[in-house]
């Protein structure tokens, strides 16, 4: 059996279970089973690598195809379960028409958690893995794996928020007890980790929250969503960088977003990039987000260095691989027209409610 007929078979065994399902908890089981981190679609979407490249494009928009006919489906048959529940309700209720009711609202997804359902759904399509990892880091991790010297600015109590716990003592962490406990930073951390349990090649990308300790303004938040990706083999190079980008930006933005790449400096990487995309929101003009640039500040990136393959434990100048860095809330800044990235979490309605 194809790969291709083994998705309709998926297709068929769903659609099949979406409409002998009786009760909402069911329904959700269903999404979980099919759609979840771990479905069965997903399962597919995460394994596109094993095959061909001229058979990628085809796989994943079947699969992509499907994903949204059976949300649509488990949506509908969830309202009508929904709706029917409500009758059994009245019939068995005595009701007061006279009595005022104040009317319920259902809750909607935050714009972040949109923003990274679609960042995830791209990267899936291109055989990247999801990985998570620890909000709560330790030293070696979240900086001396990653080639971040003691004296490095990042370390400074304006940048990082310590724990007042001095030792490491979680079997969860598995570290040295003379480790230090920090909020991470980045999300980067989750390279050395990973790697440490896998062997290349792989593609990965980490997406969680992390803790910087700064002043906060229109661009910046104390607390804000990071995606780190980081791709290693025997023969990955910076063309590969340009190709991801390429084809996240244009699938994300569904648009031609210019992009600029310019040297920079990161410890875990070498050669460094810095990458600027064209500022959406007042289409390169200049505005208060971009400071009147015309251009964004979204990603850093660049070939890791081999004194992180070292840390993880792998020969040195064996693999080579590429690694990037996003600042996620940036991008409904630019998806939605919002000028200020306090706003996500300010817990404010008449912001959220516009979603």
């Amino acid at each position: 059996m194809s790969i291709l007929e083994e998705i309709e078979k998926i297709k068929l065994f769903a659609l099949e279970e979406i409409s002998k399902a009786q009760e909402i908890s069911g329904l959700e089981n269903l999404r979980v089973k099919y759609l979840g981190r771990n479905g069965n679609l997903t399962h597919i979407l995460r394994s596109l690598e094993k095959y061909p490249l001229s058979d990628r494009k085809n796989i994943g928009k079947l699969a992509n195809e499907i994903r949204l006919i059976l949300e649509k489906e488990i949506d509908e048959k969830k309202k009508y379960s929904e709706d029917l529940e409500y009758k059994k309700l009245l019939e068995n209720e005595k009701l007061d028409v006279t009595a005022s009711i104040n009317k319920i609202s259902a809750g909607h997804l935050h714009p972040i958690t949109k923003t990274l359902e679609k960042v995830e759904q791209i990267f899936s399509s291109m055989g990247f893995e999801i990985v998570d990892g620890p909000e709560v880091e330790t030293e070696f991790y979240n900086f001396d794996a990653l080639n971040v010297p003691a004296h490095h600015p990042a370390r400074d109590m304006w940048d990082t928020f310590w724990l007042r716990q001095n030792e490491v003592k979680s079997e969860k962490l598995k570290v040295k007890s003379d480790g230090r406990l920090l909020m991470r930073t980045h999300t980067s951390p989750m390279q050395v980790r990973y790697m440490q349990k896998n062997k290349p090649p792989f593609r990965i990308i980490v997406p969680g929250k992390v803790f910087r300790r700064e002043a906060t303004d229109a661009r910046h938040e104390s607390t804000f969503y990071h995606l780190e990706g980081l791709m290693v083999g025997e023969d990955v190079n910076i063309a590969n960088i340009k190709s991801v980008f390429e084809i996240f930006f244009s699938n994300f933005f569904e648009a031609d977003a210019k992009i600029r790449l310019r040297p920079s400096y990161f410890p875990f990487v070498e050669p460094g990039l810095e990458g600027d995309v064209s500022c959406l929101i007042c289409r390169g003009k200049g505005c208060r987000l971009c400071k009147n640039t015309g251009w964004l500040e979204i990603f850093g990136a660049g070939m890791v260095n081999q004194k992180v393959f070292i840390a993880a434990g792998y020969p040195k100048n064996k693999y080579q691989g590429f690694a990037f860095g996003f600042g996620l809330d940036r991008f409904p800044m630019m998806l939605y027209g919002i000028d200020d990235i306090r706003l996500f979490h300010s817990g404010d309605l008449r912001f959220l409610k516009q979603f």
